[in-house]
């Protein structure tokens, strides 16, 4: 993790969010960095989802 961090940091210093990444698509064009982010988050989001349902359905509480 320290070293996604890292990488993160150093390219969100040099150009922000909108830092383009070193890969390419197929047309040519290249994603930034905030193309990349996006999707992350709201798979981290939807795996936080899924543990609150299983920890409601073995110790009954529900969370906020």
């Amino acid at each position: 993790m320290g070293r996604a961090r890292s990488i993160y940091a150093e390219a969100h210093a040099a150009a922000g969010l909108d830092a383009p990444l070193a890969r390419t698509f197929p047309d040519g064009g290249r994603p930034s960095l905030r193309w990349l982010l996006i999707p992350l988050i709201e798979e981290y989001a939807r795996h936080n989802g899924h543990a609150d349902l299983l920890r409601e359905a073995v110790d009954g509480s529900v969370g906020e």
